[in-house]
């Protein structure tokens, strides 16, 4: 894969019938199909169809796969909404991230796709921009700054893999049509297993730790948490 000839300006039609397609509108039919049914849908004969243009026609667009997954990574990440930085660089950062989590959530393929990545298209080069800038008033050097936003990255998108399954669990316990078997239930049952003296004397701490009353019990609170013990520990502030 060609770095320069992927993100160069597509170039001037030529003379004659103009291109049915582009490589935009096959970008964002490939989004949109990943966002309905997930990255395994997503094929070239299904994008294909998706914008009325026969599979082998596609190719003229889009090279292969690989390269359409590039596209359709970049393509969503121009989804951020950053303000100047205000000179405040853990504000920024937080803003950064939660502008990260929340493209994450509107499309929930992206965290599976991110490891494929091999090449940073314009705009995840304008987030990375953005991190090393806010970042320089940390007094990191710029490969301390590339690492700091590759971790917080890495935890971003491990962490809303986490709450999608979480949230999906706790949908088809709720579907399920038992009771007996709903998110609250399970929880329930949960807490009671670990207060039960055959796990609370064997195992006191983690006992204790898992059923204390959680300080932060909504997502975005417990998000904002987690991300602040990040972002202080990986910057080396208190």
């Amino acid at each position: 894969m060609d770095p320069e000839a992927l993100w160069a300006p597509a170039a001037r039609p030529r003379r004659g019938r103009p291109p049915a397609h582009s490589r935009a509108a096959v970008t964002a039919a490939a989004v949109a199909l990943a966002d309905a049914e997930g990255l395994g849908a997503v094929t070239m004969r299904a994008v294909a169809a998706r914008i009325g243009a026969g599979t082998m026609s596609l190719y003229s667009y889009v090279p292969n796969k690989e390269t359409l997954l590039e596209l359709m990574i970049d393509e969503v990440g121009g989804g951020h909404r950053l303000p100047e930085p205000s000179g405040d660089w853990r504000a920024d950062l937080r803003r950064l991230f939660h502008e990260q989590r929340a493209i994450m959530r509107r499309h929930p393929w992206l965290p599976a796709a991110l490891p494929a990545r091999q090449t940073f298209g314009p705009n995840t080069l304008a987030a990375l921009e953005y991190a090393l800038t806010v970042l320089a008033p940390a007094g990191l050097d710029a490969r301390a700054g590339l690492e700091v936003f590759s971790l917080l990255s890495g935890f971003v998108a491990s962490h809303v893999t986490h709450e999608l399954a979480q949230e999906q669990a706790a949908h088809n316990a709720d579907n399920a049509g038992d009771a007996g078997n709903t998110a609250h239930a399970f929880h329930e049952a949960q807490t009671r297993y670990l207060r039960s003296p055959a796990v609370a004397d064997a195992y006191p701490t983690v006992s204790h730790a898992l059923t204390e009353p959680d300080a932060a019990p909504s997502p975005d609170a417990t998000f904002d948490r987690l991300l602040d013990r990040m972002i202080n520990g990986l910057a080396g502030a208190g």
